[in-house]
């Protein structure tokens, strides 16, 4: 069946008017654009990307042509235009609105499979976190017997190399308390979709180097995903149903602050507020709720930490997550983190900034660009010389991680909470 014919936008998902006719066409943001590196397109840039979507809000290009859902697909919405923008162009209030655009004109076109593995997916993996942990657990047995060695013969060979090695358990969210001696405040600790199972030691990390900065933790059960996959994958309402029922969680927890240790999750948290019309009473708990967020390198680095005593040889380079440098615009607290830890010997890598091409779930749906992505930021951690790479986001450490494999590269990925958690001997704090 042919896609329907729609011209301009409608409803209250719809990148607005006053956002793309900020944009001046000044082309400063094409050199710090991932895609347009690679292709070298004027249609593979923001200002393309933009001039798109202003045509089809005037109702001169159809929402469902194949250029324009390609190109909305082809961005990696890293934000690294926003950055550099002198117009201040809100770029994520467009791609992600145009997505959702098109998601709701063509979802009756997709195909009864396609229907199923987004319902499965989205609907059921990320609402309901103990299907996620049960896949885990499934993943960890393939693992473990090596069976995943046989994805590539149903076609899975890619997926299965982007997957990490499964711990033998996860963080759940449990309603745990971490005290630590006269806190100054209590944190509520983000546990994530992906992150609490594939990443529980980076949750372990964060817990101790909070107690550390003389925070009390709580682990509230009432929690949830973020819902960053949702919104980039254009299901707005699925992103909305999960900000209420993470506002409403922190509201009853008392926290002080809202700690998140995945930049993706963090982004997406701290923008809560714009997913809501003013007029919705959300709204405004929203944004009340968002200016509580703060990334756990952030609350570090605000605070005099003890000096860490334990020696880390080897030489680091930082692979920025980009919406920690381009959304949150957070780049020397991890860095300053890092310089803490004694003996360690910081290398910055060339373009540092652009996106290793995780992207959320980037690397399933555009799997050629993201390889080319991948393998461009292997070259400039393998110029480096460094054998570990830091990094403060769950997606770009299974890609960056998965990729030096498949090049053959010795570095391996750690989050920066984990090797400055390493630098300190292990208190025995209060669980």
């Amino acid at each position: 069946m042919p896609p329907p014919l729609v011209r301009g936008f409608s409803g209250t998902d719809a990148p607005a008017a006053a956002v793309y006719d900020t944009c001046i066409r000044c082309g400063l943001c094409l050199q710090s654009c991932p895609t347009y590196l690679e292709t070298s397109l004027e249609t593979s840039g923001p200002r393309g990307r933009i001039s798109l979507i202003r045509a089809v809000g005037e109702g001169h290009l159809d929402l469902c042509s194949p250029g324009f859902v390609e190109q909305m697909s082809e961005c990696l919405d890293c934000r690294a235009c926003e950055a550099v923008c002198p117009s201040g162009v809100r770029y994520g209030r467009l791609i992600e609105p145009a997505r959702a655009q098109i998601r709701s004109a063509q979802g009756a076109q997709d195909s009864l499979l396609a229907r199923i593995g987004r319902y499965v997916s989205l609907q059921l993996l990320f609402r309901h976190l103990g299907l996620m942990r049960a896949l885990a657990s499934v993943l960890r047995f393939a693992q473990f017997t090596r069976l995943d060695r046989l994805a590539p013969l149903a076609g899975l060979g890619d997926l299965a190399a982007l997957v990490p090695r499964i711990p033998g358990s996860a963080f759940v969210a449990r309603g745990q308390r971490y005290e630590t001696p006269q806190a100054a405040g209590l944190a509520f600790l983000h546990t994530g979709c992906i992150m609490h199972v594939a990443f529980p030691r980076v949750h372990e990390a964060t817990v101790r180097m909070l107690q550390r900065a003389g925070l009390a933790v709580t682990v509230p059960p009432d929690q949830g995903c973020c819902g960053a996959i949702a919104i980039h994958a254009g299901e707005a309402d699925l992103g909305r149903e999960m900000a209420r029922k993470n506002i409403a969680a922190f509201e009853r927890s008392g926290a002080d602050v809202y700690v998140v240790n995945a930049a993706g999750c963090g982004s997406a948290l701290k923008e809560y507020a714009e997913m809501f019309p003013v007029s919705d009473p959300w709204h405004e708990r929203a944004e009340r709720f968002s200016s509580r967020v703060r990334d756990v390198v952030e609350v570090l680095d605000a605070v005099e930490l003890p000096s860490p005593s334990i020696a880390f040889d080897g030489t680091v380079t930082y692979q920025e997550p980009c919406h920690l440098a381009n959304a949150q615009r957070i780049t020397a607290a991890p860095r300053r983190l890092l310089m803490k830890i004694p003996g360690l010997r910081l290398v910055e890598m060339q373009e540092s900034t652009l996106c290793c091409g995780s992207a959320g779930i980037y690397n399933l749906t555009q799997p050629e660009m993201a390889r080319r992505l991948g393998e461009r930021k292997a070259t400039a951690i393998g110029m480096t010389g460094a054998t570990t790479v830091a990094t403060a986001n769950p997606g770009c450490a299974m890609h960056v991680d998965a990729t030096l494999r498949r090049t053959g590269a010795q570095a391996h990925v750690r989050h920066v909470v984990e090797l400055l958690d390493d630098a300190y001997p292990r208190e025995r704090f209060s669980y």
